[in-house]
């Protein structure tokens, strides 16, 4: 089995930094899609970011300002966050979806972006 725990989240004022990271227990082979997703109060889960072999993909929300990574030696994934806005405010979350064992994510870790 795959367990993921998030951290790096909390209160952060607007067009600050944060870094989540996502630590991975188990084997994840290193070409499986890491994602990162966030929900907000009352919407539906989004993409934000994914990361596989290649190279990694944005939403357009975020492009340009967040930045994805994983280190595959510590088995941890990464998301750089910059210039955060209001509208990033939501619970994070980090997904790995491995062909043949399922889909994992994480218990979510909550950032919140304050005027």
């Amino acid at each position: 089995q795959v367990q993921l725990v998030e951290s790096g989240g909390g209160l952060v004022q607007s067009g600050g930094s944060l870094r989540l990271s996502c630590a991975a227990s188990g084997t994840i082979p290193t070409f499986a899609v890491m994602r990162w997703y966030r929900q907000a109060p009352g919407k539906q889960r989004e993409l934000v970011a994914a990361i596989g072999s290649g190279n990694p993909n944005y939403s357009d929300s975020v492009e340009g300002r967040f930045t994805i990574s994983r280190d595959n030696s510590k088995n941890t994934l990464y998301l750089q966050m910059n210039s955060l806005k209001l509208e990033d405010t939501a619970v994070y979350y980090c997904n790995v979806v491995i062909f043949g064992r399922g889909s994992f994510w994480g218990q979510g870790t909550q950032v919140t972006v304050s005027s």
